[in-house]
């Protein structure tokens, strides 16, 4: 059943006409185009489909288009400011923290989520926050350093 759904997506409002039953990630990347979110097990698990949802880390793939309904959602393409990147996307880059790029964004995503809630993270609450976004190329202590660089950069520019 059509529904109109409206929330807001990379600082847009946006309203579109679909059945309210599609999977978040089918709406981003059929009906907005946004590539950036990966799909991947499709089940929840991998966490290459992560977005956030009023700040949160969400994955996208077991999210709804109508739980999103008058709420704030940010892509990988809606992170950064401009030309200049946040700064979780710049320390993956200081890092090297990616290799094929396919889980990326959704590390990313996820490691904004995390540094959102608690700004301050140890070391383990990094490994424990990240534990469920999978990488097959192994990038993953690369991807905790990048997390506890981002973590610093931002608590140093506050």
């Amino acid at each position: 059943m059509t529904e109109t759904i409206e929330f807001r997506l990379n600082g847009k409002k946006v309203s579109v006409q679909l059945d309210a039953s599609k999977t978040l990630l089918w709406v981003l990347r059929t009906h907005f185009n946004l590539t950036g979110t990966k799909y991947g097990c499709g089940e929840g698990y991998c966490g290459a489909c992560t977005v956030l949802i009023d700040g949160s880390a969400v994955r996208s793939c077991i999210t709804s288009l109508g739980e999103v309904a008058g709420k704030n959602v940010v892509t990988i393409e809606g992170l950064a400011d401009g030309d200049k990147l946040h700064p979780v996307q710049q320390a993956f880059v200081d890092n090297d923290a990616l290799q094929c790029g396919y889980c990326t964004p959704g590390m990313i995503m996820n490691a904004v989520g995390l540094l959102n809630d608690n700004p301050n993270p140890t070391h383990e609450d990094i490994i424990w926050g990240m534990e469920n976004n999978l990488c097959r190329c192994g990038a993953h202590n690369r991807i905790i350093e990048a997390v506890e660089t981002a973590a610093a950069d931002m608590r140093n520019k506050k």
